[in-house]
């Protein structure tokens, strides 16, 4: 069972919204779209009696049931929905820290593996410079890199590279032998430094 978290200030505000609808039995789904990516994002949606998938799990709650999604049900461990009250009414919200963290196994596809350290160890600390790095490829053991926003065009590429997200690699996974800058540094609009 997952461990999302529904506040009882969140059911009431959804048991609301749900009363209001002309369907007896009505629910909702939380679902993940393109889980464990940066693009990944949490929604709730109105779920008819029939309308839920057979490998939805189901969650029952005081006024509804809560029906999620079996493919992103590990994505949204530590999920937390709450509806906060404010001046302007209130706002439902969605917390799930993990809905982007890739799922990976020490026998995952390698550019799954990249790709996890990536966003979970290596993304986080080049945001705070508003910079990022993706996977391109991966040929003979080298991880092809293009950065972008303020990596792109930085006078420190080359320390990040070989120093920070080689030597990250390198470690988490043995069978890599190196990393590979695709990037036009040439473009310094957004620099860094």
């Amino acid at each position: 069972m997952s461990t999302i978290v529904i506040t009882e200030s969140a059911q009431e505000y959804l048991a609301d919204l749900l009363a209001k609808q002309d369907a007896p039995g009505i629910g909702i789904r939380v679902f993940i779209t393109q889980p464990g990516t940066t693009y990944a994002e949490t929604c709730i949606a109105y779920c008819k009696p029939g309308e839920q998938k057979p490998e939805d799990t189901p969650m029952a709650l005081a006024a509804f049931t809560a029906w999620i999604d079996a493919v992103s049900e590990p994505f949204l461990e530590d999920a937390v929905v709450d509806f906060a009250t404010d001046r302007m009414g209130g706002q439902l919200t969605i917390k799930a820290p993990n809905a982007k963290v890739p799922m990976i196994r020490e026998d995952s596809p390698l550019p799954e593996r990249v790709n996890y350290y990536l966003q979970t160890e290596i993304n986080p600390g080049l945001a705070s410079h508003g910079g990022q790095v993706t996977l391109v490829d991966i040929e003979d053991g080298v991880a092809i890199l293009q950065f972008g926003g303020g990596c792109q065009g930085c006078h420190q590429i080359d320390l990040t590279l070989k120093e920070g997200i080689e030597k990250t690699l390198l470690e988490r996974i043995p069978e890599m032998k190196g990393v590979r800058d695709v990037t036009d540094h040439s473009n310094r609009d957004n620099a860094y430094y």
